[in-house]
């Protein structure tokens, strides 16, 4: 076990209430404690590290000042929670972090009242505090009670629509509402967008000893006499400097900019809003992502997302493998096409290491965009691109292609526009759990006219449907691939499209088929190698795609087979209803064919590890053996409680 750091005065707090009896100097205490706490439990179960340490004192100074649960904190994202969770009674729990019957790493309402409204996506805050400072208002009830809303939102996420909807709603309706912008001038990654351009240039050239004195005190609350010299400096950051009033424009008092990491500048500033505010107000705060933890402020992503590490030296402990992982799997295969074809653009929506897109960055830098934490402008800035007669793969994850949905149905599909979508994370993401979770997306295109959507088997299929979406030109087509490494399969050396709606059959067996649609494949073949020590032989086939259906391969399997058994890794109303619908319309079932569809449960599903959540799926080998046996009438035993 690591050396845990030591924190006397840490220790002493048991809830943020023990943090109000507290002078200055023992809360800057507590900030340094907390660091080193989170750095030594982060290191233990991996997660997101960065984004918590660059909120250490915000955290501290917040809770101290704040009658928090009663005053609601609401933090956009939330992934730099942990600091706030270590406050708020779960310190015992910290080292449960993103494990199976853990702590979330999130914020996240049934786990604590300290945790107001649940997050994990980005872009959110405002609009939920402003909903609590209307309830409030309204005279809403709630156990812990209502009192100040606070929203606290970095640079990143504040570059997202949503978040301009909400300055301007609150603006308008004039509520006491605290919004506190951490600007710590990198989201995931580096911000892009004229937003950030602002934000930088509002304290650019600007030192943080110089901006004490505008910030200590927030000019109209400070008393008579020293008013002026701090509305001159002020002013001169906001209009000499940026030449604008965003924010006041908006409809907010603007405070800033301050130092984020200055314990006797955000107490002094967020005593003063509390005991004087109005209306909506809000607090520019810079900070440092991975602030105090060298190898964090020096990591490209400043420890965005990390792995158990030591905390010496803060080297990844990672298990090797022998297998690529699909993203850099789909990465690579994407720049092979596009230096075959200059048309080949790509968009990201700041994830482009997540997604693989650095690398194509690299590679074809005017050829790749990232256009900020903003799902809905990607795939309309995509349609716009593929109307222009270029090739855009819009890469996003499956679950933050929900945000653009809208436009993927109106912008993408109405118009028959090709645009290839690359969605990753697609299925169970483990650690990062239910919100994260790829689990809509087959249901969500599948109902779209014109959409063809395909899922990899393995890293080997996704090279395939990388071709096959890049010679696809006759309207929107979607390929699926999970987080993690693939399977170890030899990859085509050239790869040839593959024939839109034609699946493939893997083995040959009777009595039951199974039809899979993604990477189950590789379970479903484990299940058929231990039902073979039974005798029971099934026959195994790939679907490759959920839309169109292989009518020509289902019906064949359906009609030669006693039960067909579909397996996804998504929820109900995905590939397995389709294939339902097509059995139906063919009457198949009046021959009284025994159908099965092995789906995610109508359930958002806990953070465990992938294999775990899979468990709890029931979409593993022993499963798909389970549901064999049990549709051929054999008595099954040790079935799962």
């Amino acid at each position: 076990m690591t050396d845990r750091p030591k924190t006397p005065t840490l220790d002493r707090v048991r809830s943020p209430a023990d943090l109000r009896h507290m002078s200055d100097e023992e809360l800057e205490r507590v900030a340094d404690e907390l660091r080193a706490e989170t750095i030594s439990a982060v290191s233990e179960t991996g997660g997101h590290l960065g984004a918590g340490l660059g909120v250490v004192e915000l955290t501290v100074a917040l809770h101290a000042v704040f009658d928090t649960p009663k005053d609601k904190l609401v933090w956009d994202v939330s992934h730099q929670t942990y600091p706030h969770k270590i406050l708020t009674g779960r310190r015992d729990r910290i080292r449960t972090l993103r494990q199976k019957d853990g702590l979330s790493g999130f914020t996240k309402r049934t786990e604590s009242p300290y945790d107001p409204f649940g997050a994990a996506h980005s872009s959110t805050s405002i609009s939920a505090a402003l909903g609590f400072a209307v309830a409030r208002d309204l005279g809403g009830q709630c156990e812990t009670g209502l009192g100040d809303a606070i929203a606290v939102i970095g640079d990143g996420a504040l570059s997202a629509g949503m978040a301009y909807e909400a300055l301007n709603n609150a603006g308008h309706l004039g509520k006491r509402l605290i919004v506190i912008l951490n600007d710590n001038e990198m989201s995931i990654a580096p911000p892009v967008g004229a937003m950030s351009s602002y934000l930088s240039r509002l304290y650019a050239g600007a030192p943080f000893q110089e901006l004490k004195a505008a910030a200590k005190g927030a000019v109209s609350l400070l008393p008579a006499p020293l008013q002026e010299g701090a509305k001159r400096a002020r002013d001169l950051l906001k209009h000499v400097t940026v030449g604008g009033q965003l924010f006041e424009e908006l409809g907010f008092s603007y405070l800033g900019p301050i130092d984020g990491h200055d314990m006797e500048v955000l107490l002094g500033v967020l005593r003063q809003v509390r005991s004087r505010a109005t209306g909506p107000i809000l607090i520019h705060a810079i900070t440092k992502k991975g602030k105090g933890y060298a190898p964090a402020e020096g990591a490209a992503d400043k420890g965005h997302a990390t792995g158990k590490f030591d905390v010496v030296t803060g080297t990844q402990k990672k298990a090797k493998s022998n297998a690529p992982s699909y993203t850099s799997v789909f990465a690579k295969s994407l720049i092979a096409q596009a230096e075959k074809d200059p048309r080949i653009v790509a968009v990201t929506a700041a994830m482009p290491d997540g997604t693989g897109l650095k690398s194509f960055a690299e590679r074809f830098a005017p050829r790749c965009f990232d256009v900020g934490i903003a799902e809905q402008h990607a795939v309309t800035f995509a349609a716009g691109m593929a109307a222009g007669g270029m090739k855009p793969f819009c890469a996003i994850y499956s679950t933050f292609l929900q945000r653009g949905y809208d436009q993927v149905v109106h912008d993408v599909a109405l118009q028959g526009l090709p645009v290839r979508f690359a969605i990753d994370r697609a299925g169970l993401v483990g650690q990062d759990g239910a919100t994260h979770a790829g689990a809509y997306d087959i249901a969500y295109l599948t109902n779209l006219p014109g959409m063809v959507v395909m899922a990899a088997a393995d890293e080997a299929e996704l090279v395939r449907m990388v071709a096959t979406a890049a010679a696809h030109d006759g309207g929107p087509i979607a390929f699926r691939f999970p987080r993690g490494e693939g399977v170890g399969v030899e990859m085509p050396a050239d790869p040839q499209p593959l024939e839109i709606g034609r699946g493939r059959l893997v083995r040959e067996g009777r009595g039951v088929a199974l039809l899979s649609f993604g990477t189950r494949l590789a379970e479903a073949q484990a299940a058929c190698e231990a039902l073979e020590a039974r005798g029971i032989t099934p026959t195994l086939a790939d679907a490759r795609f959920a839309k169109p259906l292989d009518r020509d391969l289902i019906l064949r399997l359906a009609r030669t087979h006693d039960a067909l058994i579909t397996l996804e890794e998504g929820a109900v109303g995905g590939f397995g209803s389709h294939v339902a619908q097509l059995l139906a319309e063919e009457g198949v079932f009046d021959g009284g064919i025994r159908f099965r569809s092995m789906v995610l449960p109508d359930a958002f599903l806990d953070h465990a590890a992938p294999r775990e959540m899979y468990d709890a799926a029931g979409l593993n080998a022993a499963d798909i053996e389970r549901k064999v046996l049990e549709v051929m009438g054999v008595e099954v035993l040790n079935r799962r409680a």
